[in-house]
């Protein structure tokens, strides 16, 4: 059966991680340093990761349980809404984009964000009335693009299992693609428009160790450096030869995503190794 894709006929494509990528700071990140197993164990893992020693989605699923061990879900919702923030340079870009007929497509590990993303999309929709989401809307939301836009945005993330429940001890990661080693494999999301013909033009925006699958699938690859945090995402370009264009705020992304799709710059020229 042929797949239906979204964006076929779209001639430029732009796909980002969330966490840490759109956010400033991961937000699952800022719950395992501050409610789990603390940063030194998480960076462990995701050296770990970096150098073959163990899967994403074992090292991130031990990441999650180490906080829902011990608090809710609605805790960790009502902490994430606190403590992070969007990229502001986010917002002109994908207004930009939208101006400009590029679809925009969020892939993301998932964690309490992605999922307070997509339902408040929904409430947007009026597909969904979830009590206590308001708050959630307009921090994650309207602080970002406005509710009507982020309704919009196509997101293809993991999922939280509260079938048992979602106190603590009870709601853990549900991934997208378990049989993988990275629980959602961000390439093969990107992967069916690479097949098509003619192909489009696609880019990638990504951070850290979840995007490790989807560094080489893009034509053009935007990786996201923040002072502080250990850059996996880019050490991993540099040591692999893989070509990327390193930024600090969406603006820049904007700015060189423009230039390619009005035909001042070659998407092969972009980045370097």
């Amino acid at each position: 059966m042929t797949q239906v894709l979204s964006h076929q006929n779209a001639p430029f494509i732009v796909f980002s991680d969330f966490d840490g990528t759109i956010t400033t700071e991961d937000s699952n990140d800022h719950m395992t340093d501050n409610l789990g197993m603390g940063r030194d164990n998480r960076r462990k893992g995701n050296l770990d990761v970096l150098e073959g020693k163990a899967t994403f989605r074992d090292m991130f699923k031990e990441m999650i349980e180490s906080v829902s061990s011990k608090y809710s879900f609605e805790h960790c919702r009502e902490i994430v809404k606190k403590n992070i923030k969007l990229d502001p340079g986010f917002k002109e870009f994908y207004q930009w984009a939208k101006s400009a007929n590029v679809p925009v497509v969020i892939v993301s590990r998932y964690a309490i964000s992605s999922y307070c993303y997509r339902a408040c999309a929904q409430f947007a929709h009026g597909l969904v009335g979830i009590s206590g989401m308001e708050p959630i809307i307009r921090s994650i939301f309207e602080n970002l693009v406005g509710e009507q836009a982020a309704a919009e945005i196509e997101i293809v993330a993991n999922d939280v299992d509260t079938s048992m429940g979602s106190g603590p001890g009870q709601w853990t990661i549900k991934y997208r693609h378990p049989e993988s080693g990275f629980g959602h494999d961000k390439d093969r999301c990107i992967e069916p428009y690479r097949r098509l013909s003619p192909k489009p033009t696609l880019f990638f925006c990504g951070d850290g160790v979840s995007d490790l699958s989807a560094a080489r699938s893009a034509d053009v690859l935007f990786v996201k450096v923040k002072e502080g945090t250990g850059n996996d995402l880019a050490k991993h370009c540099t040591r692999e030869q893989i070509r990327h264009r390193t930024f600090e705020s969406f603006l820049e992304v904007k700015e060189v995503v423009q230039s390619v799709v009005e035909g001042k710059v070659k998407a092969e020229d972009v980045g370097g190794l």
